[in-house]
């Protein structure tokens, strides 16, 4: 079955950056556009970047243009999550899933990411 599992999450100062990881399995990886979504305490998850099956095109979310990118390595079925110049506001649970919409596709368990002084 579809397996996807994050890693890479952790407490970091603002300012500071972290590389999240989702390792696929259990589909064909290639074949599939993939994203990030994330939920902050007491909000709704939202999307935070998207990526096609090839890599070809992405889309982010306004408030992380610039600083965060969204990549994948198909041969690896692994896609990452570059986040740079990180922002309290950032602090949530990072999940990857298959596909863009929330509607549908499979979701991981989520990664912890923690932006604090």
């Amino acid at each position: 079955q579809v397996q996807l599992v994050e890693s890479g999450g952790g407490l970091v100062q603002p300012g500071g950056f972290l590389r999240l990881s989702c390792a696929a399995s259990g589909f064909t990886f290639s074949s599939i556009g993939m994203s990030w979504y994330r939920q902050a305490p007491g909000k709704e998850r939202e999307l935070v970047a998207g990526i096609t099956s090839t890599g070809g095109d992405t889309t982010y979310a306004e408030s992380v243009k610039g600083r965060f990118t969204i990549s994948r390595d198909n041969a690896k079925n692994t896609m990452y999550l570059q986040m740079n110049s990180l922002k309290l506001e950032d602090t949530a649970v990072y999940y990857c899933k298959t596909g863009w919409s929330s509607s549908s596709g499979s979701w991981g368990q989520g990664t912890q990411v923690t932006v604090s002084s």
